[in-house]
């Protein structure tokens, strides 16, 4: 496990904010863009997920899993739920989610199915081939077309779909299509142009190796 210099956030009550992930984690990135926006320094330790660390094991022992904050040596784990935090706790600062009930209540529906189901669809197709990969395919345009009726545009987009060229180029298949998904490839395009969107995204040839290697493995798996 290394920590990657930063440095160390401390708010009105005085206390260190640390941020447990990893550098290819988009869910780990979602809280990093998150904390950037609101303005908050805060320190991120990098754990191996193939040997993870005492404290990440301490702080998540449900899931055991990346992201996971800590704040005023408190752990909260899972990335919507951070944000929800983050925003709740840092008040003053630019709000993450809506502030009313109803619309907020839509961006905890729609990061649901986000994660459920579109990168459910999305890593069958990664980890397909053939006519399996060609049914993975299908439903992901499914739900895209979903997407593309209910959401409003907001952070929590970037975790899936803002890596969309790394999974385009690895698996040569289109998912985002300006003309089928106007308004949803216009907020992905627009989110990752942000500044601090750029800041905290992976570079794009480390993504592409990370999303070969698994897609190489679970198809060696399969085939097993």
């Amino acid at each position: 496990m290394g920590t990657v210099p930063a440095k160390q956030a401390k708010d009105e009550f005085n206390s260190i904010v640390v941020l447990h992930g990893t550098w290819a984690s988009l869910y780990s990135k979602r809280v990093e863009l998150a904390l950037k926006v609101k303005g908050i320094e805060y320190e991120f330790v990098e754990e191996d997920l193939t040997n993870k660390s005492e404290a990440l094991m301490r702080n998540n022992p449900v899931h055991k899993k990346v992201p996971v904050l800590v704040h005023s040596g408190k752990p909260i784990a899972e990335s919507l739920v951070i944000i929800e935090y983050i925003d709740e706790t840092w008040k003053e600062s630019p709000r993450l989610l809506p502030q009313d009930p109803y619309e907020r209540a839509k961006v905890r529906f729609w990061a649901g199915f986000l994660h459920q189901q579109l990168f459910e669809a999305m890593a069958s197709v990664i980890k397909t081939d053939g006519e399996a990969q060609e049914r993975a395919v299908r439903e992901v345009h499914e739900k895209l077309r979903m997407l593309e009726e209910g959401i409003n545009s907001n952070i929590v987009v970037c975790s899936i779909l803002g890596a969309h060229k790394v999974q385009e180029e690895v698996l040569r298949v289109k998912f985002l299509d300006p003309e089928k998904y106007p308004t949803v490839t216009s907020w992905v395009k627009a989110l990752i142009e942000l500044p601090l969107v750029k800041e905290a995204m992976p570079p794009h040839e480390k993504l592409v190796g990370v999303f070969q290697l698994f897609r190489a493995r679970a198809l060696e798996s399969a085939a097993a």
